[in-house]
Parts: C-alpha cells; sequence; structure tokens
C-alpha cells in the first residue's frame, strides 16, 4: 500500500494541486510534517510544514495548524497546495537605516510598517527585497530564498534592531546564538494601565490560537516562553513603559504576555484594546495621529557575538518619533 502511495503521490504532484492521503498503521504517531514529507517526496519538509501552519492541511475535514501534530491510523488527510509565486524576491532600491555593518553581518533599525520577508500579500517592499539590493550577491540564502540572511524578524508594526547575515558561515552562527538565548534582545513598550509589580517574569506556553489562526494565544502544551519586566515610567493610571527582556522568542511573545496580565499594548490592533477610562485628549490623539495598525513596541537593544571575530558587540537606537510623540502625550496624564 505504502509502494503505492508514493507512486500515486508523485503522479497527483505534478497533474493536481490537492492531495488526499490516509495514514497506515505503519504511520500511526508520526509527527504530520514527517508523514507529509515521507508521502509527497516532491515538497521539502519546511514547504509542508509551512502549508500546514498555513490552513493548507486538513485532517477529517478540520484544519490544523500544528506541524507536530500526532498523525493516527484511519485518518484521513488533505493538502491543498496554493498558486506558486515568484520564488526569489526581486532587489529592491529601499532605503535602509544600517546601524552596523561588515562582510558578515548587517544590523538594521527597521520602521514600523516594514514586513521582514515576502509573503502572500506583501512580495515586495519588504527588507529582504532592500537587503538583496543592498547587500548584492553576498546576502545568504540557507534560510531559503524568501528569507535569505534572516535570522530573526519583528512584526511588521514592530521597529527596531534586527540582524541579517551575509553568508552561510555568519548565518549558522547567529542562528545558533539565537537557539541557545546568547543573542539578547531588549524592547521596549507601553501598555495600557499600571503595571503590578513594577519588575517580574511572565511565564506562559504560547501557541496558535486555535479561535483565531491570527493571534497567538497562552495555551497547554505550547512553546514554552519566558518575558522579564521592568516599568520605567508610569503615567498615572493610564499607561505605563516598560522595558522587556526576551528569554525565548516566540511569535508576538511580548504582545501575547503583556495582554495575558492584562496590559496590552497601545495601538495593538490584534491584542489590545483600550480601557474605558481613556482620558480624551489621549483617546482623540490615538485616533488622529496614532499610525493604523501600529503597536507600541520597539526592539531597541541588540546583543550578539560576532561570527568571525567573537567578539561581543551592542547595539542600541533611540526611540522613534512616533512612540516619543505618544509618551509625550501620556505624560499629560502623568503624577
Amino acid at each position: 500500500m505504502a509502494f503505492f502511495q508514493y507512486y500515486l503521490s508523485r503522479i497527483m504532484t505534478i497533474f493536481s494541486p490537492s492531495h488526499t492521503l490516509i495514514v497506515e498503521n505503519p504511520d500511526q504517531g508520526t509527527r504530520l510534517d514527517k508523514f507529509l514529507a515521507r508521502t509527497l517526496p516532491d515538497f521539502s519538509r519546511t514547504r509542508l510544514s509551512a502549508l500546514i501552519q498555513e490552513g493548507h492541511v486538513k485532517i477529517k475535514g478540520t484544519s490544523t495548524h500544528d506541524p507536530s501534530f500526532k498523525v493516527k491510523e484511519g485518518h484521513i488527510i488533505e493538502i491543498t497546495i496554493p498558486p506558486s509565486v515568484e520564488a526569489t524576491p526581486t532587489p529592491q532600491d529601499i532605503p535602509l537605516d544600517v546601524v552596523y555593518e561588515d562582510q558578515d553581518v548587517i544590523v538594521i533599525n527597521k520602521p514600523a510598517g516594514m514586513v521582514v520577508h515576502p509573503a502572500p500579500g506583501n512580495l515586495t517592499g519588504t527588507l529582504v527585497n532592500a537587503l538583496l539590493n543592498h547587500c548584492g550577491k553576498s546576502l545568504s540564502g540557507i534560510n531559503g530564498v524568501k528569507r535569505p540572511g534572516i535570522v530573526h524578524r519583528l512584526d511588521k508594526e514592530t521597529s527596531g534592531l534586527l540582524v541579517a547575515a551575509k553568508n552561510d558561515i555568519a548565518h549558522h552562527a547567529l542562528a545558533r546564538q539565537l537557539a541557545s538565548r546568547e543573542m539578547r534582545r531588549v524592547y521596549h513598550a507601553i501598555v495600557w494601565g499600571r503595571l503590578l509589580p513594577p519588575t517580574g517574569t511572565i511565564e506562559g506556553a504560547i501557541a496558535r490560537d486555535p479561535r483565531n489562526r491570527q493571534r497567538m494565544a497562552l495555551r497547554q502544551g505550547g512553546k514554552s516562553a519566558r518575558t522579564h519586566y521592568t516599568v520605567l515610567k508610569t503615567f498615572d493610571t493610564v499607561a505605563s513603559l516598560v522595558e522587556c527582556r526576551l528569554e525565548t522568542g516566540r511569535t508576538h511573545q511580548i504582545r501575547v504576555h503583556l495582554t495575558a496580565k492584562g496590559h496590552p499594548l497601545i495601538g495593538d490592533a490584534v491584542y489590545g484594546r483600550a480601557p474605558r477610562a481613556v482620558p480624551v485628549f489621549l483617546k482623540t490623539y490615538l485616533q488622529e495621529h496614532w499610525p493604523k495598525g501600529r503597536q507600541a513596541l520597539h526592539a531597541k537593544e541588540l546583543s550578539f557575538v560576532h561570527p568571525r571575530t567573537h567578539e561581543k558587540l551592542h547595539f542600541a537606537v533611540d526611540l522613534p518619533k512616533d512612540i516619543r510623540d505618544l509618551i509625550e502625550q501620556c505624560s499629560r496624564g502623568e503624577v
């Protein structure tokens, strides 16, 4: 059966954008992404994992977004392959705020509103497009053609420091530092309310929210996550300026953790909801001047060991004007 299924899948790969597979007993308990990679050899496991997370795989008619899901005998799995897009991003002459650059790495101060790498709906105008133009052929492709050189990412509406690798050796070294938590990242955020206690650690496993696939949530069985925070300033009971130090780096980690603690980021369209008792002047300012969808989050500091010289590098950038202006508005209610 497995022999027949293998050749059937190869024929379907060529002629059909969708596949229906049945899990046999030998595959009982196998990870979903591993099962698909074994059954559909024309697709890489990375590609299949991405398709799972994007909602293109159904088990018994229900979409699953977890590549580590364990399949069971008799499961009927449907996978739909979306239309292909241009495989290689196009270099674009987009201005970059380069904080540091040498033959191995480049550190960028990313503005809010810029997507890091191409994805459906954002195939151009990304940081990758800009880096390809700036760095040329030296940019590392080890992280895939759509994310060349990218070691870690920032959300579209988060500003601040990000490092990219310019060759494969640097990429491997930085990726190891990120995985081992040697790379240090410090963020400044403005949240609703007075955060208490003023220093602490927020822990909670994070996974995709089953009710809204655009959101992450604290969920049992998710990936462990830990955020250390310190309140730098309070603005009466309206808001707090908070410094966050990541011990882990999960998707939307700071946004999810602070929301779970009852203090979502100001401006966060996904997790944030302003309290009822917002001063009129601040509510008016946000409605008229704050960039739509922009969460008040900035990657202010970044530290790592240089992959070639082994020197400890530390970078820090000022808060951008929009967050400085927001702090000034919040200060009108400060006590």
